[in-house]
């Protein structure tokens, strides 16, 4: 085949790839329904409780807790250059917190990033009467379910003062209530993925977080810290929806991908067979 066909060749297959690559974004993520509940079927204490979605917001960073060591400490503290998890939960809580928690390791286990290393994780009582000794309990507990030598340091229990909590869950638009019948706080269930400025870059819902969710969510939070060239590409074909707080597969982000492989593959082909064509006509041309 002579070059000039080569290059008509060449120019369509490349025509083509490009047609897909820089496609308008006509494909969306497949997106789970929320079904709202009718509000008034929600018993009166259930109103004012849920989890407001503020992506990009400030968390106080400066407001004083103490950790499972009584220490005096703030979110300040141990941001530094790494993204978070962070847990809203009271220590005594009999149902819904430690579904949440055990939601929580199980999602982290199977991830190569390590708590303490790759990033850290708060979890925030809720409560005033929780101290020190029930979140060094608590702590431990969690500890033993994540299994990782070390992984301590990037466990943070931390309980404080009435209001440092609510300034704190305000910020994060987490609503709960005391429910004075059964004495306990209700409150949902989900975990926010903050940035290593403490921002809210990510809300997960529910007690069940699926790990590519979770390992997605840090690396996107992490802005590059963490992760690798692979979470990279994933998150070209994964987008955060934040009406179901899941990443979704995205169709025309793939199909991208797919060409950018595709003219690559093609220009690799057609310049190797360039070459074989003209070192051939040289081989005859000597002759």
């Amino acid at each position: 085949m002579n070059s000039g066909l080569w290059r008509g060749f060449s120019a369509a297959i490349f025509a083509l790839a490009m047609s897909h690559i820089v496609a308008p974004e006509a494909a969306r993520p497949h997106d789970d329904k929320v079904a709202p509940i009718a509000s008034h079927n929600q018993p009166e204490i259930f109103k004012n409780v849920g989890i407001e979605q503020k992506l990009g917001t400030p968390l106080p960073l400066e407001t004083s807790f103490r950790d499972q060591t009584g220490a005096s400490v703030a979110l300040q503290d141990y941001l530094s250059g790494k993204p978070a998890v962070l847990v809203f939960s009271y220590f005594d809580c009999p149902m819904l917190c430690p579904l949440v928690l055990e939601g929580l390791v199980r999602s982290l286990k199977p991830l190569s990033l390590d708590a303490g290393r790759d990033f850290d994780v708060f979890v925030v009582s809720i409560d005033e009467r929780d101290g020190p000794e029930t979140a060094r309990k608590k702590q431990l507990e969690i500890i033993n379910r994540y299994g990782r030598n070390g992984s301590e340091i990037g466990w943070h229990f931390l309980t404080g003062e009435k209001s440092a909590i609510e300034e704190m869950t305000q910020s994060a638009g987490f609503t709960y209530a005391w429910d004075e019948a059964s004495k306990q706080y209700v409150h949902a269930s989900g975990i926010f993925v903050l940035t290593p400025h403490g921002r809210i870059a990510r809300v997960l819902y529910g007690i069940d977080y699926a790990p590519r969710d979770i390992r997605l969510a840090l690396v996107e939070a992490g802005d590059g810290t963490i992760g690798t060239a692979i979470d990279q590409l994933l998150l070209y074909c994964y987008h955060y929806n934040p009406l179901t707080g899941k990443y979704g597969f995205v169709i025309m982000g793939a199909l991208r991908l797919a060409g950018v492989s595709t003219v690559l593959a093609m220009a690799t082909f057609i310049i190797t067979m360039l070459r074989r064509e003209r070192r051939g006509s040289h081989e005859q041309a000597e002759a």
